[in-house]
């Protein structure tokens, strides 16, 4: 028998926080800026993995600009 490994998809903004080492504050900032893109679900934002990676990455590029 074979078993999967559920992975999970979307990211609350604090486990985002605790990714990034920011505080909650200043990672709901960049979600509300729309640094870090996000979707609403009800009453919760919602955050793929890619995306935090995403923001990484355009973060490297400006400093390295």
């Amino acid at each position: 028998m074979t078993t999967t490994a559920i992975r999970r998809k979307w990211l609350t903004v604090n486990e985002v926080a605790e990714l990034l080492g920011f505080g909650l504050s200043k990672t709901k900032l960049l979600v509300a800026e729309g640094r870090i893109r996000s979707v609403k679900d009800g009453r919760h934002r919602r955050i793929l993995p890619q995306w935090v990676d995403d923001y990484i990455a355009r973060t490297i590029e400006e400093f390295e600009a």
